[in-house]
């Protein structure tokens, strides 16, 4: 199989319902545009028979590959269990609900020539279909996390991304990174921009967040990221020497 130019990471739980639709309509975008690409559906220890579903469709079609985690461990872990996988040259995350359709994919590969990671925004979306409180819980948590960590991200909950894969190369691993990934990928010195996307309500299934999610859940986080933005910086080796011509620099 051709190696992947675009791997599309989706991390998933309890999404029996959703997940054949997702791959399908992945597919249905995909062909067309004559890209190699791969799938990674990241497990995060399901409850119900998303695996099984997964190893059939996997069985199918090589396209389509399956991680699944020893335990339930939340969506930042099994997405960064997916993007670990990746073999593609740009990584594409979105959530298996199909609350933001692949059909945007297009858009997010044209997009990431300019820059080095993508970030969808459903400000424009929500504000013509989620209820006032869903809006204003969105609204304050995404101004929380502006006003800490001095970002100008206007959705940074948003899971629907398109980055370079060497975007992800230095960062660690914590709970909770997969709603500060465009800020991170900042602190190691790359470009990131955002565009508008449309975003669905759910044909099957529950929604995993509420609005104390929205509005609590991050905090704690937000302030170890704050840390690294004041403590952290970048440096490249300009000169080696009696190293292999092929080694990397340090």
């Amino acid at each position: 199989m051709e190696p992947p130019v675009l791997s599309i990471v989706a991390p998933c739980y309890n999404e029996q319902g959703n997940l054949e639709p997702l791959v399908t309509a992945i597919r249905d975008v995909m062909e067309p545009l004559n890209v190699p690409y791969e799938v990674v559906i990241a497990d995060d220890c399901s409850t119900d028979r998303s695996w099984e579903i997964l190893k059939t469709i996997g069985a199918a079609d090589p396209k389509i590959r399956a991680v699944r985690l020893d335990r339930n461990c939340g969506q930042s872990a099994a997405l960064w269990a997916g993007v670990q996988t990746a073999k593609g040259r740009f990584i594409a995350t979105l959530d298996a609900d199909l609350q933001n359709h692949p059909r945007e994919l297009p858009r997010f590969l044209e997009a990431i020539q300019h820059c080095d990671c993508v970030c969808g925004s459903r400000v424009e979306a929500r504000a013509r279909g989620d209820s006032r409180l869903k809006q204003f819980s969105s609204r304050i948590a995404n101004g929380i996390r502006n006003r800490i960590t001095r970002e100008t991200v206007s959705d940074s909950a948003c899971g629907y991304r398109i980055f370079r894969r060497e975007c992800a190369k230095r960062l660690k691993f914590f709970k909770g990174m997969h709603r500060f990934l465009p800020t991170l990928f900042k602190i190691e010195g790359f470009v990131v921009t955002e565009i508008p996307i449309s975003h669905h309500a759910r044909h099957t299934g529950h929604s995993h967040y509420g609005v104390l999610n929205r509005l609590f859940i991050t905090l704690y986080d937000l302030f170890a990221v704050r840390w690294m933005q004041k403590r952290m910086f970048r440096y490249e080796v300009k000169e080696q020497i009696n190293f292999p011509p092929d080694a990397p620099a340090c």
